[in-house]
């Protein structure tokens, strides 16, 4: 990294939910920030687990074992192979770790899945 990162700036110059953007790598992890609002895609990350971190909003991770429901400085482990939902009615700014392989919608691609980008301090 040349420079720190501006989370804030970053999120303010998103315009669309579930669009995530790589913030940073680390080793072969990216961090990605995301707007989440309504519902995204069900899916699973057969190969990793995925962390949500709420920065500000309130996020719902609806998942077969009972949904999770995390508010700004929480944070949650979905474990790899692990059906969920990622759902957010009133919207919320995410942080998310995952290696930078992963595709955000896993194993069920559609009109949500997005190409990974990389944003640049």
């Amino acid at each position: 990294m040349k420079a720190p990162v501006d989370l804030a700036a970053v999120l303010a110059a998103i315009d669309e939910p579930w669009s995530p953007r790589t913030v940073a790598v680390l080793n072969d992890y990216d961090l990605r920030v995301v707007h989440t609002r309504g519902e995204f895609t069900r899916h699973s990350h057969p190969e990793t687990d995925e962390v949500f971190l709420v920065l500000s909003g309130s996020l719902t991770i609806r998942m077969d074992d009972g949904d999770v429901t995390l508010g700004p400085g929480q944070l949650y482990v979905v474990p790899r192979g692990t059906p969920h939902q990622p759902c957010s009615p009133d919207g919320a700014q995410v942080l998310l770790v995952e290696p930078s392989a992963t595709v955000n919608t896993g194993d069920n691609p559609g009109a949500l899945t997005a190409e990974r980008r990389v944003v640049e301090p």
